[in-house]
């Protein structure tokens, strides 16, 4: 390995180290970073388009926690619908301002049917309810059969961590 390349490798890490806790709440988040760092910004933003391309980040994001914002009904609705639509419907789905997340996933038949999932949440059980009554609206007969299932306690808030 060349000494450039040997020296974006152990920038890549200080930046996964820097940032795998989180960014600041900052108006210019990457100014921030590369200031810590130490290096310019367009570096900075260079190098994170680089890991993302290359796949050793897959996102940047934001990651809210929903019951420190107030909501304390987080319902899963699950679906099933046709294997031929699933992207078509997914897609529907996840565009919705109600839903946070959606996503396909295999069904376990003949216990578990479902093969769509759609995470709402709302201020109570009902206002959850009631966003996945939308959802029902909206898929029509290409919803089989549905259900929601609600959230207890949150189990994880964070991707993997690497050591220093």
């Amino acid at each position: 390995m060349s000494k450039d390349a040997e020296d974006l490798a152990q920038l890549d890490r200080r930046i996964v180290m820097a940032t795998q806790a989180g960014l600041p709440l900052d108006a210019r988040p990457y100014n921030w970073l590369a200031s810590e760092l130490g290096v310019e910004r367009d570096l900075l933003v260079e190098r994170l388009r680089v890991m993302l391309d290359e796949g050793r980040i897959r996102r940047i994001g934001v990651v809210p926690n929903h019951y420190r914002l107030g909501y304390s009904a987080n319902g899963m609705s699950v679906w099933d619908v046709p294997d031929e639509d699933i992207q078509t419907i997914g897609k529907q789905v996840g565009e919705l301002e109600i839903v946070s997340h959606c996503y396909h996933r295999p069904r376990h038949l003949p216990d578990w049917p479902y093969n769509l999932f759609a995470m709402v949440h709302g201020h109570s059980q009902e206002e959850v309810r009631g966003k996945v009554e939308q959802i029902a609206q909206l898929l029509g007969d290409k919803a089989r059969q549905h259900d929601v299932l609600f959230s207890t306690r949150i189990l994880k808030k964070t991707g993997l961590r690497i050591g220093g």
